[in-house]
């Protein structure tokens, strides 16, 4: 199901993994998203910068920055400020979820991803979840 607006949200995936950011941009497009995605912490946080996304998707592990000072980076910008960030990993939540909200992520998405179910954790998110 297309997101509710005329207008398709941009959403930033930020992943070092090229497959898994070309898959999710993907399915994105598919459910009326307008997706952008970078393989870096820096990159991402240049891009949202330059448009700001409704929901930025940022894997733990980047080969310049580890994924928690990337939403930290994200919060501390008031141009980026209000965009909520999730974080996606391999790692469990229940081993990370208090260091995760004190770093400023929204929730977390798990790798791998649930072709399924991604469109509906994007909408719950970009609803303010």
């Amino acid at each position: 199901m297309p997101p509710s607006t005329t207008e398709a949200l941009p959403i930033l995936v930020v992943d070092d993994d090229s497959a898994l950011t070309r898959t999710l941009a993907d399915i994105l497009r598919i459910h009326g998203y307008s997706p952008a995605t970078a393989g870096t912490g820096g990159a991402g946080l240049e891009l949202a910068a330059a448009r700001p996304p409704a929901l930025a998707v940022v894997d733990l592990r980047l080969p310049d920055m580890d994924g928690a000072d990337a939403a930290r980076s994200l919060k501390a910008d008031e141009r980026t400020a209000r965009i909520p960030v999730v974080a996606l990993s391999v790692m469990p939540v229940e081993e990370s979820g208090e260091w995760l909200v004190s770093a400023g992520f929204a929730g977390w998405l798990a790798k791998p991803i649930r072709v399924g179910t991604f469109p509906d954790q994007v909408r719950f998110y970009c609803a303010g979840g």
